[in-house]
C-alpha cells in the first residue's frame, strides 16, 4: 500500500525521492539523540505525481512548456500563472486528504504548522534549487493547510524557478516536490548556526547568528543578528547587532513585524551558556551527519529546537591523508601568497579542518 504522507519518524535514507533533501534531514535530526525536533510530517511526491502529474491537462502544460527558451519572458509569466492556478484549484484525492488529516490530529488539530516546500532536485553539485519554492508560516485549520499544500506544489512553476530550470536544462517533469507539514513553535530567538565558520572556512569554530523572533526573517535579510564564534568549547568571538526588528508568529495565524523595545535592542540575545549548548549540539548534529552543517534552530522557554540542517556546500574537500601531521590546507588561487607566508616559518603549521 502506497504511503503518501510520512512522519518524520519513519523516514530513512530510502525515502530521499519521496520526501526531497529538506524532509529526509528532518528525519534524521528527529532520531539525534538529546535534539530537539518539532513534530511533523512529509506528504511525499508520490501524492504530488497522483493528485497532479498524472493529470492529461497538466502534461499538456509542460509539454508546452519545454519547447520555451529563456528569451521567451511573455510566454513564460502567462504559462506559469495559468500552470500555478490549475495546480491550486485541484482538488486532493479524498484518501490523500485522510491521510494527512488523520496525522494532524495525532499531531493537534489546533495547533499551528508550518508548510514548507521540499524539493527533489535541492542542493546537487553543479546546481541549487534550494529557496526557489514556497514555504508558508502559521498555517490552522484542516482546509487552510490543505490549501498551502497544494500553494507549495504550485511554487514549483514560478517564473524563477522554471527560466532556472531552462536555463540549467532540467526537465520539468523530473523536479517533484514534497511538502512538509511541522508543528509551529513560538520562539524567543531564533537564528543559523554553522559548525565550520563560512567566512574562514575553519572546520574547529563554530559560527552562530541570532536574533529575536523567527528565523526566516534573518534568513530574508530583515533584521539584523548578533553573531558568535565558539572553538573547541570557548566562545572565542562576539558581535552584538543592534536589533530594531523582530518578526513574530501571531496566534491569529499568520506574522507580524515588531519594533524591538529600546532596552533590548543592544542585548546579547543568547547568554554564554545557551551559546556553548547550541554549539554543542552543532557539534552532534554534524557528527551524526558526518560533514559540517548549516542549521537553522530556534529557542523556546531555554530548549533549543533544530528546524533545518544542510551540509554546507562551500567548503572545500579535505584531501585523504596517511598520517597525523598537522596541516593547512588551501585553494590553488591562494597557493602563492600562501606559500610567501609558510616558507619562512619553518614550523608545524595548525591543521584548520
Amino acid at each position: 500500500m502506497t504511503a503518501y504522507v510520512l512522519s518524520f519518524q519513519e523516514i530513512d535514507q530510502s525515502n530521499l525521492q519521496e520526501v526531497g533533501g529538506k524532509g529526509l534531514n528532518l528525519g534524521k535530526l528527529s532520531q539525534i539523540e538529546e535534539v530537539h525536533v518539532p513534530d511533523g510530517c512529509c506528504v511525499t511526491t508520490e501524492a504530488y505525481e497522483r493528485t497532479v502529474m498524472n493529470r492529461p491537462a497538466f502534461r499538456s502544460y509542460l509539454d508546452q512548456l519545454s519547447q520555451l527558451d529563456i528569451e521567451d519572458h511573455e510566454t513564460i509569466k502567462e504559462l506559469t500563472e495559468k500552470i500555478r492556478n490549475f495546480i491550486e484549484n485541484i482538488e486532493i484525492p479524498a484518501d490523500i486528504e485522510k491521510e494527512l488529516m488523520d496525522v494532524i490530529c495525532n499531531l493537534g488539530i489546533e495547533q499551528y504548522y508550518a508548510v514548507r516546500s521540499s524539493a527533489t532536485a535541492e542542493d546537487l553539485p553543479h546546481a541549487s534549487f534550494a529557496g526557489q519554492q514556497d514555504s508558508f508560516l502559521n498555517i490552522t485549520g484542516n482546509e487552510n493547510i490543505l490549501c498551502h499544500v497544494s500553494k507549495c506544489w504550485a511554487s514549483l512553476f514560478t517564473e524563477r524557478a522554471v527560466m532556472y530550470r531552462i536555463k540549467h536544462g532540467f526537465d520539468h517533469r523530473k523536479v517533484e516536490l514534497s511538502v512538509i507539514v511541522q508543528r509551529m513553535v513560538f520562539p524567543q530567538v531564533s537564528g543559523i548556526m554553522f559548525t565550520a565558520d563560512p567566512v574562514s572556512s575553519n572546520r574547529k569554530v563554530v559560527s552562530i547568528d541570532a536574533s529575536f523572533g523567527l528565523g526566516e526573517a534573518l534568513v530574508s535579510g530583515l533584521v539584523s543578528a548578533d553573531n558568535y564564534k565558539v572553538r573547541e568549547g570557548r566562545i572565542t568571538e562576539k558581535k552584538i547587532a543592534s536589533k530594531e526588528w523582530s518578526v513574530d508568529p501571531l496566534h491569529t495565524g499568520g506574522t507580524a513585524k515588531r519594533a524591538i523595545a529600546s532596552h533590548l535592542q543592544q542585548k546579547q540575545t543568547l547568554t554564554d551558556r545557551q551559546i556553548l549548548q547550541l554549539a554543542s549540539l552543532g557539534r552532534k548534529i554534524e557528527a551524526s551527519f558526518g560533514s559540517p552543517q548549516d542549521i537553522e534552530w530556534c529557542l523556546v522557554d531555554d530548549t533549543f529546537f533544530m528546524v533545518q540542517s544542510r551540509p554546507i556546500t562551500t567548503l572545500y574537500p579535505i584531501p585523504d591523508a596517511k598520517d597525523d601531521e598537522n596541516r593547512v590546507y588551501f585553494s590553488f588561487g591562494h597557493q602563492q601568497m600562501m606559500t610567501d607566508v609558510i616558507r619562512p616559518l619553518g614550523m608545524s603549521l595548525l591543521r584548520m579542518i
